[in-house]
């Protein structure tokens, strides 16, 4: 059937959309079974533990959520007896879940904790106080028994201070401990030392690094971690003598791709030690794959679906847990089998229909600043096609972050454009990463600039090979993203439209409001304040809102801690007094992030008729 470009009939509803859109977090062998974290966004977004035994491990109201360093991460653990360990998004104490049992409180009221890990029978956190004065982090030992429930002074501190930590890590006889630490004034994919110490705290070794992260232990004289002097996160082997180095780390790879990306969040995991002294590891180059590297250092690719944002949960004899996302199925948990090649799909993992959801195409285009990565979704339909001689729209994505970076992955959300004949193009910017550390640092101090240049690069060298109505394209974002996509439209000349979540809209407002984590990190992307004030205010979408001469949509959540509605507001304001079309939508209870099923659904809802509305399109919901 013939049909012009985003009219095309869609089995993809906004409401299938948020319902096949849960979050993986996490996962683990815990005796015979397999536990994993799932958000539910029926019920607000809460995260729970499923089972491969099809039970509920955390029953609602209960979710296991991190507020540690605002993005959390890390916020449930379990031991092989079937102990969950859990850190509740309301009140941010660690609660111990017994079979059967209710959740008892191990902490007191006040700190946030995230970063959980169980090592020889102990269970330790990564501690954040923002109630003291100056704000303190710490690496504790939690006693299991609950006598801390109501007595900090039971929790066991490692180190403190108002540094930032993350992947604590226990030596094999539980006397050493070693972990991550960035000071703040740099954000931990610029500069983070790994530290390793005594338990009694005794003796302190940090070790030189360029920007540490994830140590484990792999036997009482030998840690491996990853780092990227190179340019790129290899994984390194670092020797001891007690607490002292033997001489400097050594690489134990050399390839041009990550194993490891922006210490955003602390759960995440890019490779396992294996008992054997295998190690399997996350590889990136724009997508991922996953390795076995051998104890001669020969490498060996796995054969499994994820390709995006993988993590390698857990790992039990020559099992491994990987969960992430896929160009191929949607995100799901895989128990791979290192051996014999068995690959098991224990949540998730559905293969999509090519029909309707083909893989993403990479491409590279250029730029003012050099290549250009991005994944481009082409518009899908089995039977649908467009009248000869129509381009289809196109939405360019632009990832928050910054320093972040999509993979290409399959994707409901998507999909739920390419269905109805609106292509997406989602953008690796200069900043991203993925691709190293010289790409990700080509914002440094270009913030507002570089990415512009990107995004705009690669939406017109969509339209100039022909496949992309130039007319009609495009921009959307959220947060950082929500920003370029603001600084685009000041720029004026390639996008037809732009839809900002929660989007950056001055930089001063934003260095006023943000929190301890990123409370420097405008400086490496912009500058110093106040001797670059001025720059803050040039680069500000805000300062130039008369501009802007296309329609915009902007969403916004009410409780976002992180870029407040008073930025959205600001240039809803502009906009309104000089009469450019805008929509304006508040959601009440939305944090930086759109959570529940409700607010999911009304968001996609409204980008889908704003877009027909403006591109000249009958959209069908």
């Amino acid at each position: 059937m013939s049909m012009p470009f985003g009219s095309w009939p869609s089995p993809f509803s906004a409401a299938s959309v948020a319902a096949s859109a849960p979050r993986i977090d996490g996962s683990r062998f815990v005796g015979s079974e397999i536990w994993w974290g799932e958000s539910v966004p029926a019920e607000g977004g809460r995260v729970t533990v499923r089972s491969s035994a099809g039970t509920e491990v955390l029953a609602a109201p209960w979710s296991a959520r991190s507020r540690v360093h605002e993005y959390g991460g890390g916020a449930w653990t379990a031991d092989a007896d079937g102990t969950l360990f859990f850190v509740d998004g309301g009140d941010q104490r660690v609660y111990r879940l017994k079979r059967g049992g209710v959740p008892v409180p191990l902490t007191p009221p006040g700190p946030a904790h995230g970063g959980l890990r169980v090592q020889q029978g102990r269970l330790l956190a990564v501690r954040e106080d923002l109630q003291a004065e100056p704000h303190r982090r710490a690496i504790v030992e939690i006693p299991v028994d609950g006598s801390a429930s109501d007595d900090a002074a039971a929790i066991r501190v490692f180190v403190q201070g108002s540094a930032f930590f993350a992947h604590p890590a226990l030596s094999p006889d539980a006397t050493r401990i070693a972990w991550v630490e960035w000071s703040g004034v740099r954000m931990p994919w610029e500069s983070a030392l790994l530290s390793i110490a005594s338990v009694d705290g005794q003796t302190f070794a940090p070790v030189a690094t360029t920007a540490a992260l994830q140590p484990e232990w792999v036997s009482g004289a030998e840690i491996v971690f990853a780092d990227d002097p190179s340019g790129r996160w290899q994984l390194q082997r670092l020797s001891l003598d007690g607490l002292t180095p033997r001489g400097a780390p050594e690489a134990l790879t050399a390839t041009d791709a990550d194993t490891g990306y922006g210490l955003w969040v602390l759960g995440n995991r890019w490779y396992q030690p294996v008992a054997d002294g295998r190690i399997v590891a996350v590889r990136t180059n724009g997508r991922d794959e996953v390795v076995v590297i051998a104890t001669d250092g020969s490498t060996r690719r796995l054969e499994v679906p994820c390709d995006g944002h993988v993590s390698v949960d857990d790992v039990s004899g020559s099992r491994v847990l990987l969960s992430g996302n896929s160009a191929t199925t949607t995100p799901g948990v895989w128990c791979v089998d290192l051996d014999s090649g068995e690959v098991v799909t224990v949540t998730g993992g559905t293969p999509t229909d090519a029909d309707w959801m083909p893989p993403a195409a990479p491409i590279v285009v250029d730029g003012t600043h050099g290549a250009v990565h991005a994944f481009a979704y082409a518009p899908a339909h089995p039977e649908a096609t467009a009248p000869a001689g129509e381009l289809p729209p196109y939405v360019v994505f632009v990832h928050g972050g910054p320093t972040a970076h999509v993979t290409g992955a399959a994707s409901s959300a998507i999909a739920f454009y390419t269905s109805r004949g609106i292509g997406v193009l989602d953008v690796n910017y200069g900043g991203s990463t993925g691709y190293g550390r010289d790409y990700r640092q080509r914002l440094h101090g270009q913030w507002g600039v570089v990415d512009v240049d990107d995004v705009i690069a690669a939406a017109r060298g969509l339209a100039d090979a022909g496949l992309a109505d130039p007319a009609r394209i495009a921009i959307r974002g959220g947060s950082a993203g929500g920003w370029t996509v603001l600084s685009a439209l000041v720029r004026g000349g390639t996008f037809a439209a732009g839809i900002s979540r929660y989007g950056v809209a001055d930089l001063r407002m934003l260095a006023q409001h943000s929190h301890d984590f990123e409370a420097h990190y405008i400086t490496g992307l912009v500058g110093p304040l106040p001797a670059s004030e001025a720059l803050y205010i040039e680069r500000s979408p805000l300062t130039h809102a008369d501009r802007i001469d296309v329609p915009v949509l902007l969403m916004q959540g009410g409780e976002d801690r992180v870029v407040p509605p008073a930025q959205s507001e600001a240039i809803r304001d502009a906009l309104e007094k000089r009469g450019v079309d805008h929509e304006y939508v508040l959601y009440p209870g939305e944090g930086h992030g759109f959570r529940s099923a409700e607010t999911i659904v009304d968001a996609l809802e409204r980008e889908l008729t704003f877009l027909g509305r403006v591109f000249g399109f009958e959209p069908r919901l």
